[in-house]
């Protein structure tokens, strides 16, 4: 809290007898020697700072240290030569890697010196492609790759990014700088913004690098991966049940992080904004899972299964303090923006999404049957869709996610083979917003006074209409499969060029959002027949939408009728004790 940088010096020493080099980065091997020598290297040594590797080689203790310690190797991930405290923040773990060869090392000629830049394997994209197992993936349009190619190649690269904060670091390292947070800032230093996980960049590195081939996005992916695990995401269950297991957020808006490190609330942030911790809103889940599939790393996998839980316990009225009033819902899990809005939105999209992952990784249809109980509260397929304000995109533009999720739900039921009466439910609810879109939706830079701040995310998320066109045009036909599929180019067009032409088209959140969004349509061209399995029996009528109330709002109820009793039955008692009065002494 003092602003104090406790490291004692910049870069790296090494200390041999009473020779001392230093230099600013160095990934070290180290190796003892003799008939039968050791070799031990830390890959990402530097980039994790602090840390430390000792080595004592000679065998009576003749360098000065202890006979006892001779021969060993030490590596020291949170080393005491740094006055830091490595302090662990609460729902904080880290995760340290290291090698160890004993004996000869037969793959390079170096022991160990494969860790410092080691093999990727790299699937051939067109197998990829043609296995169908990432949904919508096929080889991209050449503006669109443009756009996210800066995150690799050019002067403005992520890796670039983390030089102008030195997101470095054992808790940092992985991290995406936020620059677009810093556009309005004024002053010498930069402002830092911790991006975490927002939008998911995991899984759009992951797209990237399946699409391509190219290993550059696999090492972002698999840092930041790292990073969200063990750093981003909440591992406790001592605080409240929406907190316990949930990912943190960026940083707040257009704020310094100041010394929050990752957290989403900075102390700087004191009196401008306020709250703190993980939120549904945030939950990003599909890109662990994808790393999962991709290298069978447990961590991926059970940090997923823990974010769907977290979707089922923070809505699960049984866990929170009006439990004893109402064992209702609480709402949180389709909360969006505003604790009164249920509506399609980002909430119950990231959900809905996180929900899908943990049943592809787990096969519990607990998560499956809470992801459509969430999907049949937010949205209706003969709703009247006015009411919900979806053309304010300040309060409602989040809405494009729940459909890009509702999308992946009913590829994911037919991929299973449940062509059921809830995937009836969610494809006519799909065609019914899509519909209604396709006659109302304009690209929102187009009217910039509803706006707060006209920015190039704007640009990007036009894209997100492209994807939702693009998947209901697949549940389409005839002259409405060929007016979502026009409509899909449109937005397409509009985010690729309009982005193209704005100096700030490289910052992080246009091109995470690119990441991840405007996939559907380049496949759909490559697959220009492709159609959704039809719902093996659609319903006459689905009804009528109920009305969700949230636990908290039944419970405040029922609290007011108790008390409202309580103050009668209070009266009557006063009535009786004066009657017994007055009997007796009257």
């Amino acid at each position: 809290l003092d602003h104090q940088v406790p490291l004692q010096f910049r870069g790296y020493r090494v200390r041999a007898g009473t020779a001392e080099t230093s230099g600013l980065r160095a990934t070290p091997i180290l190796t003892s020697g003799g008939a039968a020598p050791v070799a031990v290297a830390v890959p990402d040594f530097w980039q994790n700072f602090p840390r430390a590797i000792e080595g004592t080689d000679t065998p009576d203790g003749t360098d000065g240290r202890d006979a006892r310690h001779a021969g060993r190797l030490v590596v020291r991930f949170l080393p005491r030569q740094s006055a830091d405290l490595h302090e662990l923040q609460g729902g904080e773990q880290k995760t340290h890697v290291c090698v160890i060869a004993a004996g000869a090392d037969p793959v390079t000629a170096l022991a160990l010196d494969w860790c410092r830049n080691p093999l990727v394997a790299v699937p051939d994209p067109a197998w990829t492609f043609a296995a169908g197992a990432v949904p919508w993936l096929a080889p991209d349009e050449p503006g669109h790759a443009a756009l996210i190619g800066s995150a690799i190649a050019g002067p403005d690269t992520f890796v670039h990014k983390r030089e102008v904060v030195d997101e470095y670091g054992w808790r940092h390292f992985g991290d995406i700088y936020g620059d677009h947070e810093a556009i309005r800032h004024q002053g010498p230093d930069p402002l830092v913004s911790h991006y975490n996980n927002q939008y998911d960049p995991v899984a759009g590195f992951l797209y990237q690098y399946l699409r391509s081939g190219d290993p550059r996005w696999w090492s972002m992916a698999d840092e930041l991966a790292a990073h969200v695990i063990d750093i981003d995401v909440y591992h406790t269950t001592r605080d409240k049940s929406a907190y316990n297991h949930g990912m943190f957020w960026h940083t707040y808006h257009y704020g310094d992080a100041d010394t929050s490190t990752h957290r989403t609330y900075p102390v700087a942030s004191r009196g401008i904004t306020h709250g703190g911790g993980p939120s549904p809103d945030h939950n990003y889940t599909t890109g662990l899972m994808l790393h999962y599939l991709l290298t069978g790393d447990e961590a991926s996998r059970e940090t997923v299964l823990g974010l769907a839980r977290y979707v089922v316990d923070v809505d699960d009225g049984g866990k929170t303090v009006f439990r004893w009033l109402s064992r209702a819902p609480t709402g949180l899990a389709t909360a969006s923006g505003s604790y009164a809005y249920h509506g399609p939105g980002r909430g119950p999209a990231n959900a809905v999404n996180a929900l899908l992952d943990g049943h592809r990784l787990s096969g519990d249809p607990a998560f499956l049957a809470k992801a459509e109980a969430l999907i049949a509260r937010v949205a209706h397929p003969e709703e009247p869709i006015e009411r919900l304000k979806l053309d304010e995109p300040e309060h409602r533009w989040f809405y494009l996610m729940f459909f890009q999720s509702l999308g992946k739900y009913l590829w994911w039921k037919a991929v299973i083979g449940q062509r059921d009466e809830r995937y009836a439910y969610a494809r006519a609810t799909l065609l019914h917003y899509a519909r209604w879109m396709a006659d109302h939706e304009y690209p929102y830079l187009d009217r910039p006074e509803k706006l707060e701040f006209p920015t190039e995310t704007w640009a990007a998320h036009e894209a997100r209409k492209s994807d939702v066109f693009a998947m209901a045009a697949q549940h389409a036909g005839g002259d409405e499969r060929a007016r979502f599929v026009e409509r899909s180019r449109f937005f397409f067009r509009y985010a690729v060029d309009t982005l193209g032409g704005m100096a700030t088209r490289t910052l992080a959140r246009p091109v995470i959002v690119l990441l991840s969004s405007g996939l559907v349509l380049p496949w759909l061209e490559a697959h220009p027949d492709a159609a959704a399995p039809p719902p093996e029996r659609t319903p006459a009528s689905f009804g009528v939408k109920p009305v969700f109330v949230p636990q908290k709002q039944i419970a405040m109820r029922r609290a007011k009728r108790l008390a409202a009793g309580a103050a009668l039955a209070g009266l009557a008692a006063a009535a009786a004790l004066v009657w017994s009065l007055w009997v007796c002494c009257g």
